[in-house]
């Protein structure tokens, strides 16, 4: 499903309108009244409630005073505060005002109040929260500043109303692109937008704010959208079983790919092993874990289905580029590298990091410390030769960047995406709601996973799955979607049987092939 950004839904209307010739007036009538619907079938027991509109004076307030329409049309209490003086109100949004104000002339129970200032806003203050429901219209998809005036007192009360909330296109304050709040943003329950997704309403922290979603299909060809040639879409559960079939009766261990794991250090033999069984329950046919000679004996009982390769050392615990030769062996006949899981980040063990990266001839999986490894030097990637994905969470992708983690998490696609096309690889930014960006510019955004997932191992888990689908014969860009779309689904499961609280790596890892075979197959 496409994700697009407000320039981008602002030009598809445009072309709607003035190109293709569909009325500005019935964009917004069919907005609202698939608005409206989508109201009804959220809020149950809604024909009792009274309803507050909160409208500005834009679109975005237009679509309100069409729902307050049919609100109106079916014998429902509304009332439709403007934050505006009617006079202000123009184009389709005036139409619509006008059409409300004709229905609240024959009706006893509902209006139109204008509250054009902030002495206005404070004399309205216990009428507007003398309300059931609110339905947020307010400003739209076009916001680009933060909330000023009157208009951030009238959200500071929605929010603090203990009111159900229902929004109109996109939380009011809500950045359209990045999912941050404009200064302050109103807490939806449910949102109703319009055509396509917005990225900031599946971007953390957007997504808390939208509530419930829903896409309303407004009338606009779809031949618009794909000439604009959209980078941004929602991953989504049937391209994921399209990477899978039945497997052929005959088939055996060789030919499902064999992948080559280099992890582990003193006191991480768990991410190695995660990492490793991760990749075996996944399906791949054959997984080598190569190790630091003296964890062998310590890390064997912790993979049963995997083999394992003792590495020299130069230091006890830990690899460096002395065993660089031993792993150009071992990688001949693999299909993909998992680098990094607990794998340390003394100076030796950069060498080795920046050796496989330059000299791998099979796809790299770059994860934890091997990505910490190559923070001060980034620009290693370029020399890689082979294809390449990162998997950084927010604070290693902090260090990628030299920038704060903070600064990520203000705009993780727009980071992510320039980061993937600069260096040429897939960059997986992990965290809530995964970006995924792709070399060309492409990125998408996971919809599953939840807080359940904050927990040790759970990258490591990742890490394994997506070099096990690579070494099983998928398209990096395929093994990309489809190992961070069931990581996250499996989570999804646990915290449905078992409660988001308390379920760790090792029993993601276990639902792996459930998950794949009940969901996917």
């Amino acid at each position: 499903m496409f994700l697009v950004t407000a320039g981008q839904m602002q030009d598809m209307d445009k072309q709607a309108i003035e190109s293709f010739g569909i009325p500005g007036l019935v964009l917004m009538e069919n907005a609202g009244r698939g608005a409206f619907e989508i109201l009804l079938k959220k809020f149950k027991g809604i024909k009792t409630k009274k309803i507050a509109v909160i409208a500005g004076r834009g679109n975005n307030g237009g679509d309100g005073f069409v729902i307050a329409r049919y609100l109106m049309e079916k014998g429902i209490v509304v009332n439709t505060f403007l934050l505006s003086s009617k006079e202000k109100v123009t184009g389709d949004a005036k139409v619509n005002m006008a059409l409300t104000q004709k229905l609240c002339d024959r009706s006893r129970t509902c209006s139109i109040i204008e509250i054009p200032d902030a002495d206005t806003f404070k004399e309205q203050k216990s009428r507007i929260l003398h309300h059931d429901l609110f339905i947020d219209a307010i400003l739209g998809t076009g916001l680009n500043s933060d909330v000023r005036g009157f208009f951030k007192d009238a959200i500071e009360l929605i929010n603090s109303s203990q009111r159900p909330v229902f929004s109109v296109d996109i939380p009011s304050g809500l950045h359209s692109d990045t999912g941050q709040p404009l200064g302050i943003a109103v807490k939806a329950d449910a949102t109703a937008t319009f055509a396509f997704a917005k990225a900031g309403q599946l971007l953390y922290p957007g997504n808390s704010y939208t509530g419930d979603l829903e896409v309303i299909d407004i009338g606009i060809p779809k031949f618009i959208a794909r000439e604009k040639n959209i980078k941004l879409s929602l991953v989504e559960k049937n391209e994921i079983a399209a990477c899978f079939s039945p497997r052929e009766f005959q088939s055996h261990k060789g030919s499902f790919g064999h992948l080559l794991v280099i992890a582990g250090s003193a006191g991480k033999t768990g991410a190695a092993a995660l990492c490793a069984n991760a990749a075996m329950r996944c399906g791949t046919g054959l997984v080598t874990l190569g190790v630091a000679k003296s964890l062998n004996k310590n890390i064997e009982p912790q993979v049963t289905e995997p083999m394992t390769h003792p590495l020299p050392e130069k230091d006890k615990g830990f690899l460096s580029d002395n065993c660089f030769d031993e792993i150009q062996t071992l990688l001949k006949e693999k299909q993909a590298l998992a680098l990094g899981p607990g794998l340390g980040t003394r100076k030796p063990t950069k060498k080795l990091v920046s050796k496989l990266i330059e000299k791998s001839d099979v796809p790299l999986i770059i994860d934890a410390d091997a990505i910490n490894c190559i923070a001060q030097n980034p620009e290693i990637l370029k020399k890689k030769n082979s294809p390449a994905i990162l998997t950084p969470h927010p604070g290693e992708m902090a260090r990628l960047c030299n920038m704060t983690t903070r600064d990520i998490q203000a705009d993780r696609l727009g980071i992510a995406s320039q980061f993937a096309k600069t260096y040429d690889i897939i960059l997986v930014l992990k965290g809530a709601q995964t970006v995924i960006s792709f070399p060309d510019g492409r990125s998408a955004i996971c919809p599953t996973g939840n807080p359940g997932m904050a927990s040790g191992g759970m990258g490591d888990v990742l890490t394994g799955m997506i070099a096990g689908f690579c070494a099983q014969g998928f398209s990096t860009e395929n093994a990309s979607l489809t190992g961070v779309y069931i990581h996250g689904m499996c989570a999804d499961i646990l915290a449905k049987d078992i409660g988001a609280f308390g379920f760790v790596a090792t029993d993601m890892i276990q639902m792996i092939p459930k998950t794949i075979h009940h969901y996917l197959l």
